[in-house]
């Protein structure tokens, strides 16, 4: 039980000693990511090969001194997540890497690197042919800052001890014996720390606007639902280092007066729930949440909320709404959720990587999170960096950075050589940037410029066989899916938006829709109740503006040029391979194959479905696509 500051002082004291006197890390990666590829029974593995040998001490059992004392540890995501299972082999200050472990690699690592000094090249990370050892010097990793992703990859997830070790804790104690709530909530404001969610809003700003309300019962709330696609920032952050947001959400619950934080987290995160869950009791356990924590007069006690897969539940007033029971749905403001938020109390409302970007703020001062970033955008953002890039997975770089240094120094360029094309950016909520915006600064302003927004922080790269029509027509599929429906410009506009979209790419698309489009697309933007409505038309707005001619390509010429509309194809039989089987005529379903026997027959592309079972069934390869 760790009843004051000096009980905390000394087991974080003891937390270090134990992993330095540890001869051996060996840190296996247990996002997501790496889990789906099989990190689990690497694992085990270690495990085994570890418990197996009668020389060696596992996870700091009692031993003798001049025993070989190995860790085998699951850690948070690791980045790389392409190149999973990761696992990392640690002696002392020495670090190595290794990339697409498989369970038959396990035995040579172990008796290589772990019991020996052997680098296994093979399984090192390798860019344009050059091998990287340590993870700092590989460059996804090395052009990178990390604040939120700190600890990710180098400590236990699971472990309240290890974060401890790694400094957890420390901002805490110095809010509590050494700053007041007020003082905490200058230091975050004089940051210039903005939400993280998309919204961009001064976070220190909102914290205030709590701690002065006349209402004394309040309530700090963290929006960890995260429901764009492509998106897993937040999802990383909670499964690989959840004792980290759980201190930040203590230290705003200490600046405001609040004495209950919630943590609302979408139901496809299982493994962030179950983190989560266990670091909260292993808290509890130890006193480190409930009542009079460190011997105090500070209390605060945490709740876990799973979402039921709204995407409008990332919304703050439906996810409040939500947590309390009701169905999620937007309303109207004010009142704001700083003045009648959860329960109609005064509530703090930030994403996990706001708050998980506090307890260093806290302990290093407004001044060291200014130096990174950029004036009106200081810190760092995380992107999840997916798509035609040839390293997809989680970054996190100071604001301002490029487009050009995020896809080419830190994602390697484009797979297989493919040609730039557009990054979406903000998930469905977003717009593309093009090659025009590679060495514009991305950060909160400059990016709404060109009619796009950071969002939460996905990045989905697209190269040259992507269809931006097809881009729009999938982002508008899934706000007018996940559109709650309470006002009429997101509900209905949405709907009429998706329905020209459908008309395009299926080929019978007309000059005019393009201004429809656009008409509806501009409505729903200045009209709709909420935040998500008001940004749902930027996909269509940003690939107007930008790709105007690939629309009119579909309506004009029937062409997709990326070759991925599939009504744009036409089914061509070809007379030098033609037998005149009459073989397609018969699989056609819809009667539009027509010829004679032992001639080339036709297809009439106007009755053509582009079924393919004339092209399936044909044993000469006489029909083909073309677009």
């Amino acid at each position: 039980m760790i009843e004051n500051r000096e009980v905390l002082q000394a087991a974080a004291k003891q937390a270090r000693e134990k992993i330095d006197s540890c001869t051996c890390r060996i840190l296996v990666c247990s996002g997501t990511g790496c889990i789906a590829t099989g990190s689990q029974k690497i694992y085990e593995e270690f495990l085994k090969i570890a418990g197996d040998c009668p020389d060696l001490v596992i996870d700091f059992k009692p031993h003798d001194e001049d025993a070989h004392t190995v860790g085998v540890k699951k850690t948070g995501c690791q980045g790389v997540c392409e190149l999973g299972p990761l696992v990392r082999i640690q002696k002392g200050d020495k670090v190595v890497q290794y990339t697409k472990v498989q369970i038959e690699d396990c035995q040579e690592i172990f008796n290589r690197t772990v019991l020996g000094d052997d680098i296994i090249e093979s399984l090192l990370y390798r860019q344009n042919g050059v091998p990287y050892v340590a993870p700092d010097e590989i460059p996804f990793i090395a052009k990178q800052t990390r604040i939120v992703l700190e600890n990710c990859g180098k400590y236990d997830a699971e472990s309240f001890d290890e974060y401890l070790a790694g400094g957890g804790f420390t901002a805490l104690q110095k809010a509590l014996f050494e700053m007041t709530p007020a003082e905490v909530v200058d230091v975050v404001d004089q940051s210039g720390l903005r939400g993280r969610g998309g919204g961009g809003f001064p976070t220190g700003r909102k914290w205030k606007q709590v701690a002065r309300q006349p209402e004394k019962e309040r309530y700090v709330v963290c929006n960890g639902d995260e429901g764009d696609p492509g998106a897993f920032m937040d999802g990383s952050v909670m499964e690989g280092d959840p004792y980290k947001l759980i201190e930040g959400m203590m230290l705003a619950g200490y600046a405001v007066g609040s004495q209950n934080g919630y943590i609302y987290v979408r139901a496809e995160y299982p493994m962030s729930v179950a983190r989560l869950r266990h670091a909260i009791k292993e808290m509890e356990d130890r006193g480190m949440l409930g009542d009079n924590i460190l011997g105090t007069d500070f209390c605060f006690h945490m709740h876990i909320n799973r979402g039921a897969g709204a995407f409008v539940c990332g919304e703050g007033s439906a996810l409040t709404a939500s947590i309390e029971g009701n169905r999620g749905m937007p309303r109207v403001k004010p009142p704001r959720t700083v003045e009648k938020g959860l329960w109609a109390k005064p509530t703090v409302l930030n994403n996990v990587e706001t708050y998980a970007n506090v307890p260093k703020i806290v302990l290093q001062g407004a001044e060291w999170f200014r130096s990174i970033g950029t004036e009106n955008s200081p810190g760092c953002k995380t992107f999840s960096l997916t798509g035609a890039i040839q390293n997809t997975g989680l970054i996190e770089v100071p604001m301002g950075t490029t487009l050009r240094e995020i896809v080419f120094d830190i994602g390697g360029g484009l797979k297989d050589g493919g040609s730039f094309k557009a990054v979406q950016t903000g998930g469905p909520s977003g717009g593309c940037l093009t090659e025009i915006h590679l060495d514009e600064p991305l950060d909160f302003e400059s990016i709404k410029k060109f009619g796009s927004i950071i969002g939460s922080g996905g990045l989905v790269v697209m190269d040259e066989h992507t269809c931006m029509v097809e881009v729009a027509r999938f982002f508008m599929s899934f706000t007018q899916r996940e559109s709650c429906g309470k006002c009429v410009p997101c509900r209905e506009g949405t709907k009429r938006m998706l329905e020209i979209l459908e008309k395009i790419v299926s080929g019978n698309g007309e000059m005019e829709d393009l201004d429809r489009l656009e008409e509806l697309a501009t409505m729903v933007k200045s009209m709709a109740l909420c935040g998500l409505g008001k940004s749902a038309p930027l996909p269509v707005l940003s690939t107007l503006r930008y790709f105007r001619d690939e629309y009119e390509e579909h309506i004009k010429e029937h062409k997709c040029r990326a070759k991925v509309c599939g009504a744009m194809r036409k089914f061509v039989i070809n007379p030098e391979y033609c037998k005149g089987c009459g073989k397609c005529a018969k699989n056609c379903p819809v009667g539009a194959i027509t010829g004679v026997r032992k001639e080339c027959y036709h297809i009439d592309p106007n009755v053509c479905i582009h079924c393919q079972a004339c092209m399936d069934g044909c044993a000469f390869d006489a029909i083909y696509m073309e677009f």
